[in-house]
């Protein structure tokens, strides 16, 4: 019992209930998200107020039952005992379920019921159940159950209010729901591992009577393994024999929870629920034998997926090149207020740089996750998740990381955020490992400059197809390729485990909640933007100071007031070039010299003998490291390292013969060994596509695969892991590569 003017509550429910709806219904835009402390378990929560009462609404992670088999399942269960003391005890647990599978659903009614708290079971989707020609009576439901039953329509706001009032006359009342399914000797027996925890070493506490339950039911479970590391074996060998007693009394562990909870559910339907003896031909239906189909549901899909790439493609470009320009204007303005050294450099190439390689992928990740948050509350991802199992199995994954793999085709960033739909955690964890490996179009630049300098302009089939248009394409889909064998030798290694079966309940069709759409588009782009944008940011700045310093810098800055003078002075910016011309060439001169001199550079040339067998110089070695931020930072840096600037503009030089024999393609093409051989040939640029194919060239997704599992290690095994395979696959083309040059 609490007081009326201050609530906390619950909501529970599997993820096709509209439970995320009904929660942005009760709880209004004032969303808080983050994770649960020590885990990747994501935590949203809304303070609010109804009438008088003050609420805290916490929506728990979709789940299907409280048998503790996953993080997300075990945090459910620990806030509903009130030991997430981030959160608080809940005061009500609000329990929505489908009003079209209520049989299947009150399974986890059942075990809310257990934990004998203030309950409230809401039926949602109730023309879901009309539809099926499902009527359900609901005042003796609710006499039999003893909590209030509620009908919703929760995206057409229908019955939000009763809610409400049924949530507030629950927390201010003394009667809780009590149930017993279970024989006397199952409650004694809970007893007996009550007492033999108390009685071992460390300071147990009380320990909730339903973990006691789960701890019984839950052979192998998350439960079992929380209580063996917390309290040693020996608590692993009391539960078998209290197991062992049960079995021997008739009562088999884990089947009886299964038995006692379908009775109970048969009970109290009885004469409640009716349905029609013939299930009745849906529009769902008529669309699934389309959709999910093994061959029109394929080209649907792909088709589909297609198209959305295509428009995250389009239709973030322009956002991209807004926020590129207000980067430029922001550069711009600073320059302009102030004089060249270092606090400008770091305000520019550091600050400004580092916050524009961070904000530059939101409009990507925005429109990726409004795609599929408007797939997911259509009731489609479900399907598409049933169609790509069989080919995912294959490498160790479940239907539902294909999303988040072709997603990070244009971007690995939304590709391991998009992973959160992924209830397994270990499919999950493989995902995001290897989901770097798809050839982003980061890496596009990188492609697209030594293509052009290096691969000969030969064409087949009387033109219509290029050497060059293949090697693009053969580069884009190494990772992909490569990808399958990771997947699998991590399956069989540090992810070991069998594939779980691929059970999924197929929601009805219906049309996407705006308000659910955009609060979720809201929540991750708010995420990458406050948690993993300040490590993007910190990483790039740690960059930039190891290409400034050490050097004395005087004369560079000298030369740039100089220049910036003479620009400020002149007439027009023809005028300007051609005053302007010596002192640049001198600047770029300075700027090469400099960065040789500065940590980077020297790191550069303390490894040109590991990456000489790749054919590269200390150069390269160079450009390969200050890419570690974002890949394309390579064609900067290799600009200035060739006294070119770092202005680099590869487009114009592809565009215009004569910038491209004065620019960077020239530069690498004439580039010389001490020994006055050229570095760069076909081989080598093969070597170098090839490495940032393979590579964890982008601080920005180890960030974000740190913030994703929570954890140091992952992100620095991907970072390894890839390092390697990279260089390992450079070497091979290399070397593989000069047999036949």
């Amino acid at each position: 019992m609490t007081t009326s003017s201050k609530l906390t509550v619950a909501l529970i429910g599997n993820p096709n209930t509209g439970k995320s709806t009904l929660f942005s219904g009760l709880c209004g835009y004032r969303v808080r998200t983050g994770n649960y402390p020590g885990v990747t378990v994501e935590k949203k929560l809304s303070s609010t107020r109804w009438g008088e009462t003050n609420v805290t609404l916490i929506d728990l992670p979709g789940t299907y039952s409280l048998s503790p088999r996953s993080l997300d399942e075990m945090v459910s269960v620990d806030v509903l005992l009130g030991r997430q003391v981030d959160v608080g005890e809940p005061d009500v647990v609000v329990c929505i379920v489908d009003a079209s599978n209520l049989e299947r659903n009150l399974f986890l009614v059942s075990q809310v019921l257990d934990m004998q708290k203030p309950t409230v079971l809401v039926l949602n989707m109730c023309d879901v159940a009309e539809t099926h020609g499902v009527t359900i009576d609901i005042e003796p439901l609710s006499q039999r159950l003893g909590v209030p039953v509620i009908k919703t329509l929760a995206h057409r706001k229908q019955g939000l209010e009763e809610v409400k009032n049924a949530v507030i006359r629950a927390g201010s009342s003394d009667q809780v729901p009590t149930h017993q399914l279970f024989p006397d000797l199952f409650y004694a027996e809970c007893e007996t591992l009550s007492h033999q925890l108390k009685n071992s070493n460390g300071s147990p506490g009380e320990v909730p009577g339903y973990l006691l339950e789960r701890l019984l039911l839950d052979v192998g479970g998350h439960v079992e393994s929380h209580f063996v590391a917390q309290y040693g074996e020996e608590i692993r060998q009391q539960v078998a024999a209290s197991r062992g007693r049960l079995e021997e009394a008739g009562c088999k562990v884990p089947a009886v929870e299964a038995i006692a909870r379908y009775g109970w559910i048969r009970e109290n339907l009885n004469g409640v629920l009716s349905r029609p003896e013939h299930h009745a031909t849906t529009p769902s239906d008529k669309i699934d034998r389309f959709l999910t189909n093994r061959f029109t549901g394929v080209v649907v899909f792909l088709s589909l997926m297609f198209l959305v790439f295509q428009a995250i493609y389009a239709w973030a470009g322009p956002l991209m090149d807004f926020i590129e320009g207000g980067q430029t204007f922001a550069s711009g303005w600073v320059v302009g207020l102030m004089p060249p050294g270092a606090l400008r450099s770091l305000l520019v190439d550091g600050i400004i740089g580092g916050v524009g390689s961070v904000i530059i992928f939101l409009p990507q990740i925005c429109f990726l996750f409004f795609f599929i948050a408007l797939l997911e509350d259509c009731g489609y991802m479900a399907r598409a998740a049933f169609l790509m199992d069989r080919v995912m199995t294959c490498v160790g994954l479940s239907g539902k990381s294909f999303v988040p793999l072709m997603s990070s085709f244009a971007c690995a960033i939304p590709g391991v955020m998009a992973t959160r739909v992924i209830e397994n955690p270990r499919d999950r964890l493989l995902t995001i490992l290897v989901a770097p490996l798809m050839s982003c179009s980061a890496r596009l630049p990188v492609y697209v400059l030594l293509i052009w300098a290096f691969i000969p302009p030969e064409t087949y089939f009387d033109g219509w197809v290029s050497l060059r248009g293949m090697v693009l394409f053969i580069m884009h889909f190494v990772g992909l390729i490569v990808a399958v064998p990771v997947a699998w030798i991590l399956k069989k290694t540090l992810l070991k485990g069998e594939t779980p079966p691929f059970v999924m309940e197929l929601p009805s069709y219906k049309i996407p909640s705006v308000r659910v759409v955009l609060d979720r588009v809201y929540d991750r782009g708010k995420a990458f933007i406050v948690r993993a944008g300040t490590l993007i940011f910190a990483t790039t700045i740690v960059v930039w100071a190891a290409g400034y310093f050490p050097g004395d810098r005087g004369e560079l800055h000298q030369l740039q007031a100089e220049i910036e003078k003479i620009e400020a002075m002149a007439e027009s910016e023809e005028a300007a070039e051609e005053q302007t011309a010596s002192l640049v060439e001198k600047q770029n001169q300075l700027s090469a010299s400099l960065i040789k001199q500065s940590a980077l550079g020297r790191v550069g040339h303390a490894i040109e003998p590991v990456v000489k067998p790749l054919g590269w110089d200390w150069r390269i070695g160079v450009g390969v490291i200050a890419s570690f931020p974002a890949r394309e930072v390579i064609i900067a840096t290799l600009g200035t390292i060739y006294s070119l600037g770092g202005d680099i503009d590869i487009d114009e030089e592809l565009e215009d013969e004569d910038k491209a024999k004065e620019g960077l393609i020239a530069q690498l093409q004439t580039s010389q060994w001490p020994d006055g051989n050229k570095v760069f040939n076909i081989p080598v640029a093969i070597s170098v596509m090839v490495f940032f194919a393979l590579c964890a060239q982008c601080g920005a997704t180890l960030m974000v695969i740190k913030r994703e599992t929570n954890s140091w290690a992952w992100p620095i095994f991907t970072f390894v892991y890839m390092t390697a395979l990279a260089y390992v696959g450079a070497l091979l083309s290399y070397q593989v590569s000069m047999l036949f040059a």
